[in-house]
């Protein structure tokens, strides 16, 4: 009888994306042949595929499609980074957003029940682990209709902007659609700050001014207040923010110097949100092994 080694438990886990005891099993049934486990862990795909149902999802790609006046991205998630290299992971992502675009969905439900080959879109992804064995999750997505400028832009496909515009250029779009990718705005407008944020901002402001400015008069200390609130709208919010592609001016001073308005920004990261679980491979090991 082979030696069912740690690493050797470990590479197939990484390959196969199945469980540590699953591998170990497959492993000493079949002598200790990576192959032949790795065959039979795939042989009997059905049965994992359901006990990955409760697995963590947290990584995964966004996949971005446009045409005709629409735009869409749709995030799809995986167990692990390493799936998001696989080829058929990246095909099946793009398809997704393909299938968002080419049907008209709106909403992560309708997009999941959308045809997709012989199956739906959740099929597929259900299928999807099956071959790689990890689970799946077409999570979200985001869709802008315009018959304006439309834009997107996607960061290593683990960040996507969705940018609309009424005026200005295709380029001028894409150029704050990286900026929103970079800067991750909380707010597009002041008007879309909520009065609590404002308040707690003044409570904050307050309490870090010393006693004696906080002895000047009720309406110099409004001025002083006021202005340090404002330089935090400023920086929340995307119009208020310096252009990142050129620090001497603001959002909103390119809009308008472009003669552009802003309509519609929709921006995605990869698994935000969701609570990661890290798993410390060798830890595990050790408590399998009665040695922690």
């Amino acid at each position: 009888m082979a030696e069912i080694t740690a690493s050797l438990v470990k590479d197939l886990r990484e390959r196969s994306g199945v469980g540590m005891m699953e591998c170990k099993k497959a492993l000493v049934e079949s002598n200790g042949d990576i192959e032949a486990a790795m065959e039979a862990l795939r042989k009997s795909g059905a049965a994992k595929a359901d006990k990955k149902a409760d697995r963590v999802a947290a990584e995964g790609l966004i996949a971005v499609d446009k045409k005709d006046g629409v735009v869409v991205m749709v995030e799809v998630n995986s167990e692990t980074d390493f799936s998001t290299k696989n080829d058929q992971f990246i095909a099946f992502t793009k398809a997704a957003a393909a299938a968002a675009l080419a049907d008209g969905i709106t909403d992560i439900e309708a997009l999941k029940a959308s045809p997709l080959g012989d199956t739906t879109v959740e099929g597929a992804a259900k299928d999807l682990t099956l071959v790689i064995g990890e689970k799946f999750d077409v999570r979200r997505m985001a869709r802008i209709e315009s018959d304006g400028v439309l834009a997107n832009y996607s960061h290593g496909g683990r960040i996507g902007v969705l940018v609309a515009l009424k005026g200005g250029t295709e380029e001028l779009a894409r150029g704050i659609a990286m900026h929103v990718a970079a800067m991750n705005p909380k707010f597009i407008f002041e008007s879309d700050i909520p009065a609590d944020f404002l308040e707690k901002e003044k409570e904050i402001e307050l309490s870090k001014m010393t006693d004696k400015e906080k002895a000047k008069p009720a309406e110099i200390l409004e001025k002083i207040v006021s202005g340090k609130v404002n330089k935090i709208k400023a920086e929340v919010t995307l119009v208020g923010q310096q252009y990142a592609l050129d620090g001497d001016v603001t959002v909103a001073e390119v809009l308008k110097k472009a003669g552009a308005e802003l309509i519609s920004v929709q921006r995605m990261a990869v698994g935000e949100g969701i609570e990661k679980v890290v798993d410390d491979f060798a830890a595990e090991v050790m408590k399998q092994a009665g040695l922690a």
